[in-house]
């Protein structure tokens, strides 16, 4: 008598076992937009905001407009300044700072 042993075929495991693999190690987006959410939730309620540049220097204003690479901040009583995202430290909301000096 005659038997046929069975064993499963080994490409085939291994080309399924490559393909999950490949479907399980997928890379976080590059870009999650929060920059631009923020950059237009300030800029509809025209926030009065503080920019930090990388020398120290503070000017304060609200953003008019953005990019990629650059913001416009106007300013009362003060020219309007187009500023280069590569130039700024940090920025923060002038309202925050004012609520936490009064608490």
């Amino acid at each position: 008598m005659n038997r046929k042993l069975i064993r499963p075929n080994l490409t085939e495991i291994k080309e399924k076992m490559r393909s999950e693999s490949a479907k399980k190690k997928s890379h976080p987006p590059y870009d999650t937009h929060a920059e631009n959410y923020y950059h237009l939730k300030q800029m509809n309620k025209k926030t009065p905001m503080a920019v930090v540049f990388e020398d120290g220097e503070i000017v304060e204003g609200y953003i008019e407009w953005y990019d990629k690479k650059c913001l416009k901040l106007n300013r009362d009583n003060a020219p309007n300044l187009l500023i280069y995202k590569n130039s700024i430290k940090y920025l923060y909301k002038l309202n925050d700072t004012k609520e936490k000096t009064k608490k």
